[in-house]
């Protein structure tokens, strides 16, 4: 077995300065969504059923769009209906799949929440960086992205 690879300076800052980022502000974020009696991964759910056609997904594809095992999402959207945000319905093609499907009290929250969750994004996040900035941080993560993805299959 050879020896690791270790980080140079300049990479384990850079890999440093990622993790404090994305715990920092996803700290934030969640604190600010719960304001609302949300969780960011409720969030996340309620925007992707929301953009979904008729509101509603397969748990299957939720779990994926979500980066959720489907015993974690089958968690958590238990805890959602419970709140009366989400609701769960039988495919009728397939009679083991199972659609999540978004309420009308789901529907009123995200549109509630939206607005101020994408003013805290803008706040700690998109108005920290110039134009350029996020151009280039979008390029840097696309290649690491599709690497990860193609993990997945």
């Amino acid at each position: 077995m050879s020896a690791p690879r270790w980080l140079s300076q300049a990479e384990q800052q850079a890999w440093r300065a990622h993790l404090v980022v994305h715990k920092l502000l996803m700290h934030r974020l969640d604190r600010e969504l719960h304001e609302f009696g949300l969780s960011i991964n409720d969030y996340e759910i309620l925007v992707n059923l929301s953009e979904s056609p008729g509101h509603r997904m397969r748990m299957s594809d939720l779990a994926d769009a979500t980066i959720q095992s489907r015993s974690r999402l089958s968690h958590q959207i238990s805890r959602m209906e419970a709140k009366g945000l989400v609701t769960r319905e039988e495919c009728a093609d397939d009679r083991r799949g199972t659609f999540a499907v978004l309420t009308d009290n789901g529907w009123d929250t995200i549109k509630e929440v939206a607005p101020h969750h994408v003013a805290a994004v803008r706040e700690h996040f998109v108005d920290r960086l110039s134009t350029d900035q996020l151009t280039e941080m979008q390029r840097a993560y696309a290649p690491i992205v599709e690497h990860l993805k193609s993990l997945r299959s």
